[in-house]
């Protein structure tokens, strides 16, 4: 395939116009050119990557793992985890380690890592690189699902283009995998990638302990790779010339539902939500409420709309950014029927590895199922209220946790229509055809 080629990925998407400026550092590149970047045309822009970070006034350039840490980077999968503390975690365990670049971008409603590594593969493939250099690595796994064969061949190129101009001192492996919601997690690639199923592993050790072949071993998603590429060329000032001081830099969100421009935007983190929805076009029509973060996320109404993207500010909400979503909903949907058909997506892609997910997540699913049909008992709610308390913190992994704070912020944003459903039955909108895409709810018929 040539690698020059725009890819179909790309091309689902136009720069957006007009663009932040100040914003566009990840897709610098593709807002000034419109164009996916080939190896060439990143090595003309950016030059090789290289393991050290520049500094203001001459002095001697930083280690790479001081200027993350100085820069505030923080991982951008979904947890917010310090990218510069994982990194020592595994260059501390000393010996030959191995790094994986998390790709699979399990979420339903995000498009983000897809869309950055169809227009700028290379910026995520140096980070890797200089991850894999600061942690003594000589391989390097990229992690995509089997289900996305345009992106596994656009991937494969880019890497082929690597390895015949002699860039990189590591080896590359890419690999396809089972597509399930839990198959992203790190240890469920880890578990993959050393021969067993793609499903999350919740026992020790630690992946940094001991992960790929038994050695210690990095996790990093996409985009959090990206901006360490970036913090190496430029500099942790320069990072945090963006954002907010407690939470610097920017962040993709994939923007969808009802605003006019649905796409993949840049945002410096402490955005108003409503300003990156003015940035998708702005509401396609008027907002009932918007689910931030993802399947495993909270719904906002549409009154917080005025809440920065920032951590610090989201957590009294009990929300966070978690994995970059952002989806309006709009009035004339019923946020209960789309709230059920995730939760049942999510009772599916379980991995039936403990008691919530085997038992606790299809039980909330078919409570909710009830609620949004119009067909609850008297009990319904408050077993909805309980078992939504309990499946937090008791699974084998975090899936039982988002579906939980997904189903609990449901019951608080549409209380009014909590109230008609079990008083008057389903409400004209549960009628109407669903407005967010979501995947069957089947069980995926592999782990391997």
């Amino acid at each position: 395939m040539n690698s020059s080629a725009a890819p179909p990925e790309a091309s689902r998407y136009r720069v957006p116009q007009p663009y932040d400026p100040t914003a566009a550092r990840l897709l610098a590149d593709w807002c000034a050119t419109g164009a996916p970047a080939t190896l060439s045309d990143h090595l003309l822009r950016h030059g090789p990557a290289v393991p050290v970070a520049p500094v203001p006034d001459g002095r001697t350039p930083m280690p790479l793992v001081e200027a993350v840490e100085r820069a505030g980077l923080t991982g951008r999968g979904g947890a917010g985890f310090p990218t510069a503390r994982k990194l020592r975690a595994v260059a501390e365990r000393g010996g030959r380690t191995v790094v994986v670049v998390n790709a699979m971008e399990s979420e339903p409603a995000s498009r983000k890592d897809q869309f950055l590594l169809a227009v700028a593969p290379h910026l995520v493939l140096d980070g890797a690189v200089l991850a894999a250099t600061v942690v003594g690595a000589d391989t390097v796994h990229v992690c995509v699902p089997r289900t996305r064969a345009v992106q596994y061949a656009q991937l494969g190129a880019a890497l082929n283009d690597r390895v015949r101009a002699r860039l990189d001192p590591v080896r590359w492996r890419l690999h396809a995998l089972p597509h399930a919601y839990v198959s992203s997690e790190s240890t469920s690639l880890v578990s993959w990638l050393n021969g067993g199923p793609a499903r999350p592993q919740g026992h020790p050790p630690h992946t940094h302990e001991r992960g790929v072949a038994r050695r210690p071993t990095l996790v990093h998603n996409a985009e959090t790779l990206a901006h360490l590429a970036l913090i190496a060329r430029h500099g942790p000032d320069w990072f945090r010339r963006a954002g907010t001081p407690e939470e610097p830099g920017t962040t993709l969100v994939t923007v969808s539902g009802a605003v006019t421009d649905p796409g993949v935007r840049e945002a410096e983190l402490g955005t108003p939500l409503a300003t990156i929805i003015d940035r998708a076009g702005g509401p396609a029509e008027t907002l009932r409420a918007v689910l931030l973060g993802g399947f495993a996320g909270t719904w906002l109404p549409a009154e917080n709309l005025r809440v920065p993207l920032a951590r610090r500010d989201l957590a009294p909400l009990g929300a966070t950014w978690g994995a970059g979503v952002l989806v309006a909903l709009p009035r004339s949907a019923c946020g209960l029927s789309e709230t059920a058909r995730m939760l049942a997506y999510l009772a599916a892609h379980s991995a039936r590895q403990c008691g919530p997910c085997r038992f606790g997540l299809p039980a909330v699913a078919e409570d909710f199922t009830a609620l949004a049909a119009g067909r609850a008992d008297r009990d319904l709610l408050s077993r909805l209220h309980r078992r939504t308390a309990l499946l937090p913190d008791r699974g084998a992994c975090r899936h039982p946790d988002g579906a939980a704070r997904l189903a609990a912020s449901a019951l608080h944003a549409f209380a009014a229509d909590v109230d008609q459903h079990l008083t008057h039955g389903a409400c004209a909108a549960a009628h109407r055809p669903t407005r967010i895409p979501v995947p069957p709810a089947e069980p995926p018929r592999t782990w391997r």
